[in-house]
């Protein structure tokens, strides 16, 4: 038999095992065993195989405020999977001869500048989408993150010049949304179409994206919709959507189960609709998926793979022994998903949740993969379980050592409010204020609306900032440094617990006392 026939068999074989799982409702179990392990009021899955979907459905509720159900309709945001939406409309410019991949960024937005003025004039539209900046993780997010802040894609493109540099330019991977941000914005300036307008009149409609729209506040019907949930104060509680349309081009996007699949299939399509339309030649749509910015793999990994790293948009890898696997995940407050195909096998896997527990989509996404892959049940949901149980202890155990030093703690030889308050300076996020109130010490950021709160007694010379949204789960730790007459004369910041999403980014912050 030629090796040819003997994978189409192997695969014929899988796929069947793979139906009568669903067939007998093991994957329904799956999910309802995920929904409770990992505590998410709600999750939508879909799988398509050789273009035909056979799973798409949805699980528990929308919102524990209206208990409604979650369905393969419900409206998700898909976060950062709306990176590779970014990049394949810049293949599209690419294709129309309008930009090329190795553009320097200032041949379109002349005023952009990094640290170092090597890197400014050497910087091209592919770094901007391949995390190879040379900036630290998550720099810059504050500016976008949490909702509220009055930053401009202008004071984005500004900012960039004031990041500390964290490694080499292209020398490793650190994740960048503002980068994506900035992508948009030469989407913008070539096209003439906004990022917004251009992903849905140039992708969404034309694949078939029916319910899907470019950012939350573009959806005009919200009757089958989520609400963000996350675990605040030890209890699983609805939160409001926290996105900022400055980021859209990062991470956007909202859709549900059923238009992702319809993503998936003219995807491993080669980028052609149902209606038979090309949106993308096939040297481009290659392109999309080719290894830009590599990424070590462990010896021990789970599905055999030898090489793994990010391309335009995409994290790439090989499972099993040689198949291609394109994939990302995606995350905003109160919202964790994953979206993953395998081409070679004609397979793709969607899994959108309302709560940020990333444990949950992986759990699902490997349980179903594995049954393509011939893998034997591996007990994905009990594997994640216990270690998202662990990482949750860990974190609480360290957020409580943390407040029971606050509680305990006397003012007697430490540093005194008087010494601390008033103004201080960050050279790109700008001015937070401490003032005292009563018996109280308050924090606010003058260009962040929603980080504002108290500041407790830590240690000789250090507070913490307990921040009002107690959803944040980003409580951080405020040092400050004194003069010889002991007044502060600066402040920085460092997050108490390791569970702080990085787009808080409160470590690139150094603060200056300024003048009232």
């Amino acid at each position: 038999m030629k090796k040819t026939n003997f994978l189409f068999l192997f695969a014929l074989i899988i796929s069947v095992s793979l139906s009568a799982q669903i067939k007998d409702r093991k994957l329904d179990k799956v999910i309802q065993n995920s929904l409770e392990t990992f505590d998410v009021p709600g999750i939508s899955v879909g799988i398509i195989k050789d273009g035909e979907i056979v799973y798409a459905e949805g699980h528990g509720v929308r919102s524990l405020k209206n208990n409604q159900p979650m369905t393969k309709k419900t409206l998700v945001g898909i976060a950062s999977n709306s990176k590779g939406f970014t990049c394949f409309s810049l293949a599209m410019l690419v294709d129309e001869g309008k930009i090329n991949w190795d553009d320097k960024v200032r041949k379109h937005i002349p005023e952009f500048k990094m640290p170092d003025a090597f890197v400014t004039e050497e910087f091209t539209i592919r770094d901007l989408v391949t995390h190879r900046s040379g900036l630290g993780l998550g720099a810059g997010d504050l500016m976008f993150f949490p909702e509220g802040s009055d930053f401009t894609i202008d004071d984005v493109i500004a900012n960039m010049s004031k990041q500390d540099k964290k490694s080499a330019y292209r020398s490793s991977f650190k994740y960048n949304n503002n980068m994506f941000i900035i992508a948009g914005e030469v989407i913008h300036r070539v096209s003439g179409l906004t990022w917004e307008e251009f992903i849905e009149q140039r992708i969404l409609q034309p694949v078939g994206m029916k319910d899907s729209k470019a950012s939350y506040s573009r959806v005009t019907d919200k009757s089958n919709i989520i609400d963000a949930h996350t675990r605040t104060e030890g209890e699983v509680i609805a939160i409001t959507h926290d996105w900022s349309d400055l980021a859209n081009p990062a991470g956007g996007i909202m859709s549900n189960v059923s238009d992702m699949l319809t993503w998936a299939e003219f995807l491993m399509n080669d980028a052609v609709t149902k209606n038979g339309e090309r949106l993308l030649s096939e040297e481009q749509m290659h392109n999309l998926w080719q290894l830009q910015t590599p990424l070590p793999v462990r010896k021990d990994n789970d599905y055999n793979t030898h090489f793994s790293g990010y391309s335009l948009g995409w994290f790439v890898s090989d499972v099993n022994g040689g198949y291609k696997q394109v994939t990302h995940t995606g995350g905003l407050l109160g919202t964790v998903t994953q979206f993953t195909m395998i081409p070679e096998l004609d397979l793709g896997i969607v899994v959108l949740t309302n709560q940020m527990v990333g444990s949950a989509f992986s759990a699902i996404t490997n349980t179903i993969k594995d049954s393509y892959l011939g893998y034997k049940d591996r007990n994905w949901v009990e594997k994640y379980g216990e270690k998202n149980e662990e990482w949750i202890t860990y974190n609480d155990s360290i957020k409580k050592a943390v407040y029971d030093q606050v509680s305990n703690r006397k003012a007697k030889n430490t540093i005194a409010a008087s010494q601390i308050t008033g103004t201080y300076q960050d050279d790109w996020f700008g001015k937070i204020t401490i003032e005292q109130n009563g018996e109280e010490l308050l924090i606010t950021s003058e260009r962040s609306s929603q980080l504002k709160g108290k500041l407790l007694l830590y240690n000789l010379t250090t507070y913490v900032a307990k921040w009002d949204n107690r959803s944040f789960d980003a409580d951080v730790f405020v040092l400050f440094t004194l003069n010889e007459e002991g007044e502060a004369i600066e402040a920085t910041m460092k997050p108490i617990a390791p569970i702080t999403d990085f787009s808080f980014d409160f470590e690139d912050l150094h603060f200056y006392k300024v003048e009232e």
